[in-house]
């Protein structure tokens, strides 16, 4: 990937869409596994190696950062593709990842605010945000001014109130001077 694929000046998102659509199978069965309440001491620690057998993580990481290059570059009907794109593939959307490192960098916050964005809530705005407060107290402890970024991605988010509890825009510009 990573070559935009260009028809008539509008960008092509058959090639993403169908590596998420791969990714999205081979994630599947761990994102829909039973959950074992004897196990959710370690659930944490046997999610993420399920996750790693699938070893897939460096090609749903080049995955994300193509999509969060295109949203970001993107029109407005481009970012509208690649948030149906979140909502049709569930479990690529649970699973796939961009590296966390302890601390966090200004490149790294803005992906992560644009993915963020691209996600638009998911399916549940509430572990959504609970990530997006984390994400915010990690950059600032690592002395980011978190703001234009912030700013940045509530620009290029929805409006739509999905869930009752604000747009995917509304809630990024509330994190603004947290």
């Amino acid at each position: 990937m990573g070559a935009r694929l260009w028809y008539k000046g509008m960008v092509d998102l058959s090639g993403v869409e169908r590596a998420v659509a791969e990714l999205d199978a081979v994630y599947r069965p761990v994102a829909t596994m039973p959950v074992d309440l004897d196990m959710l001491p370690d659930l944490g620690a046997h999610t993420a190696a399920a996750l790693a057998e699938l070893g897939v993580d460096e090609r749903a990481e080049a995955v994300l950062r193509d999509l969060v290059e295109l949203y970001a570059a993107g029109e407005p009907d481009v970012r509208a593709a690649i948030r149906r794109l979140f909502d049709r593939y569930t479990s690529f959307r649970w699973a796939a990842r961009l590296p966390r490192g302890e601390e966090v960098t200004e490149a790294g916050l803005r992906a992560e605010l644009i993915l963020f964005s691209a996600r638009d809530q998911g399916s549940d705005p509430r572990d959504e945000v609970l990530g997006l407060r984390d994400l915010c107290a990690r950059a600032r402890r690592a002395g980011l001014d978190a703001d234009p970024l912030l700013a940045e991605a509530a620009g290029l988010s929805s409006d739509v109130d999905r869930y009752g509890m604000g747009s995917t825009r509304t809630i990024l510009l509330g994190h603004l001077g947290r």
